[in-house]
Formats: C-alpha cells, structure tokens, sequence
C-alpha cells in the first residue's frame, strides 16, 4: 500500500497520469491490487496477459508522456529484461517494482530472500546501467517509490525498486505524509528555446541526461527503438566511436546521480572497529542485532544500504574507516561481490549469508558476529 501511494504522490507532484502495466505474480500483485482501486485520481492500470506485455505496454506508456511503472516479482524481472533494456537504449522513464522472493525460477514464491540484487545490477545485454534502490521498512515504501520516480523522470533512465516478501507482507504504524513536504518532480523535456540548437540526443552538460521530446511536440522530434543513434542526427549508427561515446553517456548520466543521494550514515559505536553492512528488508534484524552486541559490550557500528547504484558518495570513506567487514545478507553474497567489484582492497571482509526463504533471527547474528569478532 506504502509503495502504491508513493507512486500516486509522484505523479501527483510531477503532474502527471500514472500508468502501471502488470502481470499478477506472488508476491507483487498487491501493487497491482492496490492501484486497481484509484481510477479517481487518474491511475491507469492494465493487467497484461504476461509479464513481457507488462513491461512494453508501460515502455509505451512512458513514450506518450505518462509516468510508468511495472511491477513483478524475481521470475517476471528475468521476462522483462529485454524491454527494459529498450528503455535504457531509448533513454524513457520507467520505473520497474522487483519484489523478490526466493529463487532460482519459481522457486519459494511466498518466501523471502535478497537473490535477485546481481540481476537487477547486471541482468540485460550490453553496457546497460541502471539505478537501483532497495526498501528498507514497510513505512520506508511510500519514499523509496517517491524517490524513484523522480530519479526516473529528471534523469530519464529506467529504475529498479528491490523490495523484498517480508517488506511486502509487513506492516508497520504509518502516518500519511504532507506532500508538501516533498520535493517537486519535473520531466526533462525539450523548451522552445532549444529549437535553434536542438538533435535528437541534446543532453544536460552537468548530467549527460538526454533531452526528451514528447510525441506531438512541435518542432521535435524524439527518435525510439533498440538499435544505436548518432550522437547528433539521431538515425541509425554503426560508428565504433559513437557507439563508444553513447555508451559512457549513458553510464555518466547514472553515475551523475550520486550527487542527489543522500550519504551513507552509520549507526553504533564512534569508536567502533567493526562495521555491520546491510541492505534493503534486513535493516530491522541487522539494527537489533547490533544494539544487542552493544548491550553486551561489544563495540560495534552499522550502515544500512538503500541506493545500490549509484552508491553514495562517502561509501568508500566510510569502508576504509573500520578494520573488520562483515556483510549480511539472505543470499550467497551478492552484494558483498559488488562491493569487492566496486572498491578493490578493502579491510578485511567477512560475509554472513542465509538463503533458506527466510528472514534473519536475530539471535543467530549476534552469535555469528560476536564469534567473527572474537575470532
């Protein structure tokens, strides 16, 4: 519901009709559910015959000028791969609901697990780079949505949301938000200014973000489809160097983001030597886990990831400050591999890692962690 509301706020605030193109798929149908109900406030909603017609329709959606979304579970992520890979090349807003449950193929549909954080990252042909933000709480939801529609519309690029089945079947006490309170979102379109000096692929010199055109703009055009664009006339181009040129563009313009997200904070210890690092639905367990081990008079801190990509800005620092690593996480150790990717040589790094369809016992970190630490 928290992620639904977000998305009707976004659209709110950019002053646009939402469209969400769906497949029913456990556990994400509620999304669906939930949107079905507020026609009167300009949501379209489509439930398609399958997960790839989600995806297009809303790809569509997003081209005349919507502000569209799809949402699936880990199974309908790997379905979709190819249109969103369409909204990446063709550079369209689109915002894509992953919630992730256990895996591989159908798996555990009602159980939970963080398995699809590599696909999320990685999982399309091509240089292909993608924000990526995780749900932290039930309540975090209705900002993660918010925030991800307005990453998607002003940087016109596809984004991931990562939720997960124990956010999603969580509830938490939720007060509703003053959308006075949040941040306007404005569409990155073409001005009649821009006529003189306008080309299909005129984009922001601070953040590589692409100019966009609507369709029936007149005076624009805005050119679509999979295949590479020249840089300045827009058609069809097999130029090595063009092609090497759109693609730092398009990886400038996400790494570009960094500068909006708000930095990595830690929790614990000042003094601490050991830094617990977490992402998306484990936030509670890792929290508890570590005011636990500080009762007992351990020194201990903590820093919870919501953005995967871009990282904030601080990550690095904050790593390199602690001698002892240890990334949790309900997965063989995804997200501790893309940090080893992303900063080579870090302190040491030790992994605690479940996937089993179920959420973290609390109990069983404070043992693990307080043996490493001991160790």
């Amino acid at each position: 519901k928290a992620t639904a509301y977000g998305l009707i706020a976004a659209a709110e605030k950019a002053g646009m009709e939402l469209f969400l193109g769906s497949y029913p798929i456990t556990p994400a149908s509620d999304i669906l559910h939930e949107l079905a109900k507020h026609k009167s406030l300009g949501v379209k909603t489509v439930q398609c015959e399958d997960e790839i017609s989600g995806c297009c329709m809303s790809v569509g959606a997003s081209f005349a000028g919507d502000m569209a979304v799809t949402s699936t579970s880990g199974p309908g992520l790997a379905l979709k791969s190819e249109a969103i890979n369409l909204a990446v090349m063709a550079e369209l807003p689109l915002v894509i609901i992953d919630v992730q449950r256990g895996g591989p193929s159908t798996g555990l549909p009602t159980k939970t697990e963080q398995t699809d954080l590599l696909q999320a990252l990685f999982g399309r042909n091509g240089e292909s780079p993608m924000p990526v933000v995780s749900t932290t709480t039930p309540c975090d939801c209705f900002d993660a949505a918010f925030q991800a529609c307005k990453i998607a519309q002003e940087y016109v690029t596809p984004v991931i949301i990562l939720s997960d089945a124990f956010v999603a079947n969580g509830s938490s006490a939720w007060k509703l938000p003053d959308l006075k309170d949040y941040p306007e979102i404005h569409q990155h379109l073409v001005t009649s200014e821009m006529k003189e000096t306008w080309s299909p692929y005129l984009r922001d010199p601070k953040t590589f973000t692409r100019f966009r055109a609507l369709p029936g703009t007149e005076g624009f055009t805005h050119v679509i489809g999979g295949l590479e664009k020249d840089q300045q006339t827009g058609k069809i181009s097999y130029d090595p160097k063009n092609h090497a040129e759109q693609v730092e563009n398009r990886r400038k313009k996400i790494e570009s983001i960094a500068k909006e997200l708000p930095m990595l904070e830690v929790q614990g210890d000042a003094d601490a030597d050991t830094l617990v690092i977490g992402w998306g639905g484990t936030y509670g367990h890792l929290l508890e886990a570590t005011k636990d081990l500080q009762k007992a008079g351990k020194k201990i801190a903590m820093a919870h990831f919501q953005w995967i990509n871009p990282l904030p800005l601080n990550t690095e620092k904050v790593l390199r400050s602690y001698r002892r690593l240890i990334v949790a996480e309900l997965n063989d150790g995804q997200f501790a591999a893309y940090l080893h990717m992303k900063f080579p040589d870090l302190p040491k790094m030790y992994q605690y890692n479940r996937v089993e369809g179920q959420p973290f016992i609390v109990e069983d970190l404070v043992n693990a962690f307080t043996k490493i630490m001991e160790d």
